[in-house]
């Protein structure tokens, strides 16, 4: 049974806890897809909709480390044609997340990751292409397709890295440009959970606080980390732990 946040944790659910802020701080500066590990870990303790609400202001306290980081490798006008999308995007979510139950809510979760990993799979195979145009028409699909996938359970991580990928980024940009997009998106977000979905309380936010240490040490893990992680095997370790983040949604 899902633990409720208003009732007393265990050890495990704080291994878990900790297990999770380790990797959003390690993915929100380099190591892609790890992150994404963490919605189907805390969905199996708290539930979809409330482990959405848990995960939130963490990936924002780590997107912020983040953005300090790599802000200066952004590329603005790939963003500019995100951010109203990704709104519209959002928008839809939290009325779909409204009317489905939690468990209809976690295998949405899984859908959304897995649909993209056959595309950046054959990105990644085929040698001498055109990155996608960089036009609106492109940043309003995955503009609104990331915006609401991330407000149903925070999973825009593998939709954002097909659509940073396609853009053939150099590694820093990728890194600092979704840095950018999830801090404002992110943050965007934060007021739908508290007044609408009420997922975001005193008691989970006291959580979050709690893991900001953890949080802020796997940053600079992953940093580190980033340094050393040649650029092919770099985009190969985004496919493989996207790949394993989305299955385990569906168990």
């Amino acid at each position: 049974m899902p633990a409720e946040l208003s009732g007393s944790l265990t050890g495990m659910h704080w291994a878990i806890l900790v297990m999770v802020a380790l990797f959003v701080g390690m993915s929100k500066t380099g190591i892609y897809g790890l992150g994404m590990l963490a919605a189907p870990l805390l969905a199996g303790i708290f539930g979809g909709k409330i482990s959405a609400g848990l995960l939130l202001p963490m990936l924002s306290m780590a997107d912020i480390i983040a953005v300090i980081y790599y802000n200066r490798h952004a590329s603005w006008s790939h963003l500019r044609r995100l951010f109203p999308f990704a709104a519209l995007g959002i928008i839809a979510a939290i009325w779909v997340g409204a009317v489905i139950n939690d468990s209809t809510f976690k295998i949405l979760m899984g859908i959304f990751i897995l649909g993209g990993i056959p595309v950046m799979i054959w990105r990644e195979r085929m040698r001498n292409t055109r990155a996608l145009p960089a036009n609106w028409w492109t940043g309003s699909f995955f503009g609104v397709t990331g915006g609401f996938s991330t407000m149903i359970g925070n999973t825009a991580g593998p939709i954002m890295s097909l659509y940073l990928l396609a853009m053939q980024m150099p590694k820093n940009v990728l890194i600092g440009t979704g840095a950018w997009f999830f801090l404002v998106v992110n943050l965007f977000k934060i007021p739908f959970h508290i007044l609408v979905w009420e997922t975001i309380t005193l008691r989970s936010f006291s959580i979050n606080l709690v893991m900001l240490p953890v949080i802020i040490t796997g940053g600079f893990l992953g940093i580190r980390l980033v340094r050393i992680i040649p650029e092919k095997p770099f985009r190969w370790l985004i496919i493989i732990m996207t790949t394993l983040a989305s299955v385990r949604l569906f168990f």
